[in-house]
C-alpha cells in the first residue's frame, strides 16, 4: 500500500550520480559491439564510438570533477558522495570499461576480421616484403613531415597537443654535437591516416592494413642516426577541453571564443593512455610531466586511440558485414505532393507534416529552404543553427538567399561544444553575403531547432497577407546526423505557433521584456514550469481516482525537481514510462517511492535523439516534441522549445512511433533497476523485433 504523499520526504529522495550514469551508458554501447548479432564491421564501429565517448567524458566531465576537487574538496553531490569518492568510483568504472573494450577488440574482433580476410598486419608478424613496404611508406609519406624533439636543457618536454598520439623514445649514445640525450618525443602526424591499406599481393589477404603507429615504430630509428634505440612507447594525453568565457567581462563573444579555442589543445591534463609495454620508469616520468597520478593512467594492449579505426568500414567493400542499406522514405502527404509536383508550401498550407528521421528523409527540409530561396514571394528566412557541419548545403542555400536580396537571419550558437570553430567560420561567410548573424544570448545557449519562412501571399479578395511557414525539430540541421540519429521534425503554418516562433526570434535578435508564448513551452521561461505543471496535473487526476499516465523520451534525466515530482506521481498512482537513452538520475521501481515508474534505454543502430513528452490528461492526450532534455541546463541556461502536436493523426504517430514502439522493444532495450544498474530485456520469441528495425520496415524503403 502506498504511503500518503505527506509521509514521504521527496526532497531527500535518492538521486543517482551523473558521471557513473554516463559510463553506464557507454557500457551499453559496448554491449552492441559484444553482440554477435551486430554485423562485424559495425561491431568495430561501436568499439570506436566508446573510445570517442570516453575522450569527451574525460575532456569535460572528469576535468570538471578535478576542478571541483581543487575548488571545494569537501563538496558533496546529491547522491551523498564526496568529490574524492566520486572520482574513485569513476576511475574504477572507466578502467574496467577500457579493459573490457580492448579484450573484445583483441580476442574477438581481430580474429573474426581475419577470418573474413580483413587483417591488421602487426609489426611482429611482418615478412620481408611487408617490412620493405613499411619502410618505403615511411620514407615517402611520413619521414618528411616528422619533427623529432630530443630532450636536453635547451629543449624541455614539449607542449603535447590534446589527444595527439606520440612516441617516447629512450636513446643512448652521443650525437653529432657530442650531446648525450636520454629521450626524445615524436608526434604522429595528424594529417596522415592511421590505417594504411596494403596491396593484396603484399598482404596476402583481400583487405590488409598496417597501422601508422606500427610503421613509425619500426622505422623511427632513422630519425636518430648513430644513436641506440632502447625503447619506443606510445602515449596519448587527454586534456581539459571545456572553454571558459567570463560572461560579465567579454565585450565580443566571437573574439573571446577565438582566443579560448587557440588554447583548448593545451588545457590541464586529465588522462594518460600508454601502451601496455611501457615500463614503470617511463610511466612515472610521463605522469610527472603531465601532473597526473596513477589512477589517471590507462595502459592498453593494442592501438592507443581506437577512434581512428572508425575509417576501416569505409575502406572495406563488404556490405555483408555492415548494416543493410536503406533509402529514407517520405511521409504520405509529401509523397502525394511529389507525385503531383506540388509546391511544399501548398502541401504545408493544407496540413501539418511530420517527418521521422532517419527512417524518413531529411531532404524535405533542404527542399523547403531551396523552394524558399527560389520563390519570389518569400521575403524572409530565419533559422537557428546549433550544429550543421563543415560542409552544409543548408548553409549554402541561406547564403544564396541573402545574395538574392531576401532577409536572412541566422541565430548561430558559437558555444556549441567542439563545433565552435566551424560555427565561427560559417558566421563570417554568412556576414560576407549580407545575412544577419546573431549569436543568441550570452549565458544561454540557443539549442532550439527553428526554421521560419515568411511569404507574401495574395488572398482571394486581393489583400496582401504575410504568412509564416515553419519547421520545428528535435535535432540539428545536419544532413549527415539525420541519417544516424532518430529525430522528429514538424512543418506547419499554424498561426499561433507562428506567432510564438516569431516571438522567440525577436527575443534572440532584439531586446525587451519576455512576452509569454501561447503554445510553445520555452526555456528559460516556461518549459520547466509547464513540465512540472503537467506532472502535477496527472498527480491530481490520479488522486481523484482517474487514469493518469506519463510517457517521456529524452537523452538525459537529471533535474531534481522533475525527478522528485515523478516520485510523487508514482506514489499518487500515476503510471510513468520513461525512455532515457543516456544518464538517468531517477531510481525506478523502488518500493514506496517509484514502483510505478519504469526506465528503459534503447541502444541500437541509430542514436536515439528524439525528445517527446506525453501526458494523458484524462483522455485529452497532450503530446509535445522538444529540443530539450530534462536537465538543469536545458531548463534554465538554454533557449529551448517544446512544441505541441495538434493534428490528431500526427499526434497518434508520435505516440506509436516515438513512444509505444520503443517501450515494447524486445531486442535493444535495457531496463534500469532500482539500484541504477541496467539489464538487457531478453525475449524468448524468435519473432521479437527491435523498434528501429520495425520503423525501418514501416517508414523507409529498402536500398
Amino acid at each position: 500500500m502506498n504511503q500518503p504523499a505527506s509521509a514521504i520526504d521527496f526532497a531527500s529522495a535518492p538521486i543517482l550520480n551523473r558521471e557513473l550514469g554516463l559510463l553506464s551508458f557507454n557500457e551499453r554501447v559496448l554491449a552492441q559491439a559484444e553482440d554477435p548479432a551486430t554485423p562485424l564491421l559495425e561491431r568495430l564501429k561501436f568499439v570506436c564510438i566508446v573510445s570517442s565517448n570516453l575522450d569527451e567524458f574525460f575532456e569535460i566531465r572528469m576535468s570538471g570533477l578535478k576542478a571541483q576537487l581543487r575548488q571545494d574538496p569537501g563538496f558533496v553531490f546529491e547522491d551523498g558522495k564526496t568529490v574524492t569518492e566520486t572520482m574513485q568510483l569513476v576511475s574504477e568504472q572507466a578502467h574496467a570499461l577500457v579493459v573490457r573494450q580492448y579484450a573484445l577488440f583483441n580476442e574477438v574482433l581481430l580474429p573474426s576480421l581475419e577470418q573474413e580476410g580483413i587483417v591488421f598486419h602487426m609489426m611482429a608478424s611482418w615478412n620481408e616484403v611487408q617490412r620493405q613496404f613499411a619502410r618505403d611508406y615511411f620514407e615517402r609519406e611520413v619521414h618528411p613531415i616528422l619533427t623529432p624533439i630530443a630532450l636536453d636543457p635547451a629543449r624541455p618536454f614539449p607542449r603535447v597537443l590534446n589527444k595527439s598520439l606520440n612516441f617516447a623514445i629512450e636513446l643512448s649514445g652521443k650525437d653529432a654535437f657530442g650531446r648525450n640525450s636520454g629521450m626524445a618525443i615524436v608526434q604522429a602526424p595528424r594529417a596522415l591516416p592511421r590505417l594504411i591499406p596494403v596491396p593484396q599481393q603484399i598482404s596476402g589477404h583481400s583487405h590488409g592494413f598496417m597501422l601508422l603507429t606500427s610503421i613509425m615504430q619500426s622505422c623511427v630509428g632513422e630519425l636518430f642516426p648513430g644513436m641506440e634505440i632502447n625503447g619506443i612507447y606510445q602515449f596519448r594525453c587527454t586534456r581539459n577541453s571545456d572553454l571558459f568565457i567570463d560572461e560579465e567581462e567579454i565585450t565580443n563573444l566571437r573574439e573571446a571564443l577565438k582566443g579560448e579555442l587557440s588554447q583548448r589543445h593545451f588545457g590541464d591534463a586529465v588522462r594518460l593512455e600508454i601502451s601496455e609495454n611501457t615500463p614503470a620508469s617511463m610511466r612515472g616520468y610521463l605522469c610527472r610531466q603531465f601532473g597526473l597520478l596513477e589512477p589517471d593512467v590507462f595502459a592498453v594492449k593494442g592501438p592507443v586511440n581506437l577512434v581512428r579505426l572508425m575509417q576501416l568500414p569505409d575502406l572495406v567493400d563488404r556490405p555483408d558485414l555492415k548494416f543493410k542499406p536503406f533509402v529514407p522514405g517520405l511521409p504520405e502527404a509529401l509523397r502525394k505532393g511529389e507525385e503531383k509536383q506540388k509546391s511544399l508550401f501548398k502541401v504545408i498550407a493544407k496540413q501539418d507534416v511530420l517527418v521521422h528521421h532517419p527512417y524518413e528523409s531529411f531532404t524535405p527540409v533542404l527542399d523547403f529552404v531551396r523552394e524558399a530561396v527560389n520563390d519570389p514571394s518569400v521575403v524572409a528566412i530565419k533559422q537557428t543553427i546549433y550544429r550543421t557541419g563543415n560542409q552544409s548545403e543548408l548553409m549554402d542555400l541561406l547564403m544564396q538567399a541573402a545574395r538574392m536580396g531576401k532577409e536572412v537571419t541566422v541565430v548561430l550558437e558559437l558555444m556549441a561544444r567542439f563545433d565552435e570553430e566551424t560555427n565561427i567560420n560559417w558566421a563570417a561567410r554568412l556576414e560576407q553575403v549580407g545575412a544577419h548573424v546573431v549569436f543568441g544570448v550570452v549565458g544561454h545557449k540557443t539549442h532550439a531547432k527553428l526554421l521560419l519562412v515568411v511569404r507574401r501571399e495574395v488572398a482571394k479578395n486581393g489583400s496582401i497577407k504575410m504568412r509564416r511557414y515553419m519547421h520545428l525539430g528535435t535535432g540539428n540541421y545536419h544532413p549527415r546526423t539525420a541519417r544516424l540519429y532518430t529525430d522528429f521534425g514538424l512543418f506547419t503554418v499554424n498561426e499561433a505557433i507562428g506567432a510564438d516562433v516569431h516571438e522567440v526570434f525577436q527575443q534572440l535578435t532584439g531586446m525587451g521584456k519576455h512576452k509569454p508564448t501561447k503554445l510553445l513551452w520555452q526555456s528559460p521561461f516556461s518549459l520547466h514550469e509547464n513540465v512540472c505543471a503537467a506532472i502535477r496535473h496527472e498527480i491530481s487526476n490520479a488522486r481523484a481516482g482517474k487514469k493518469a499516465h506519463i510517457m517521456a523520451r529524452m537523452n538525459a534525466l537529471l533535474e531534481d525537481q522533475v525527478i522528485r515530482l515523478l516520485y510523487e506521481a508514482s506514489q499518487a498512482g500515476v503510471k510513468v514510462d520513461l525512455i532515457v537513452r543516456g544518464v538517468c538520475a531517477l531510481k525506478p521501481g523502488v518500493p514506496g517511492l517509484s514502483e510505478r515508474i519504469t526506465v528503459c534505454s534503447i541502444v541500437g543502430r541509430f542514436l536515439e535523439h528524439s525528445r517527446a513528452f506525453y501526458f494523458y490528461d484524462n483522455g485529452h492526450e497532450h503530446v509535445y516534441l522538444a529540443s530539450a532534455d530534462w536537465m538543469d541546463r536545458n531548463f534554465f541556461r538554454r533557449v529551448e522549445v517544446a512544441f505541441p502536436i495538434l493534428d490528431k493523426k500526427l499526434k497518434q504517430r508520435v505516440i506509436d512511433e516515438g513512444l509505444k514502439i520503443l517501450l515494447a522493444d524486445q531486442k535493444q532495450t535495457w531496463l534500469m533497476l532500482p539500484d541504477g544498474s541496467y539489464v538487457r530485456r531478453v525475449s524468448k520469441s524468435r519473432q521479437a523485433k527491435a523498434a528501429q528495425e520495425l520503423l525501418l520496415r514501416r517508414l523507409a524503403q529498402s536500398a
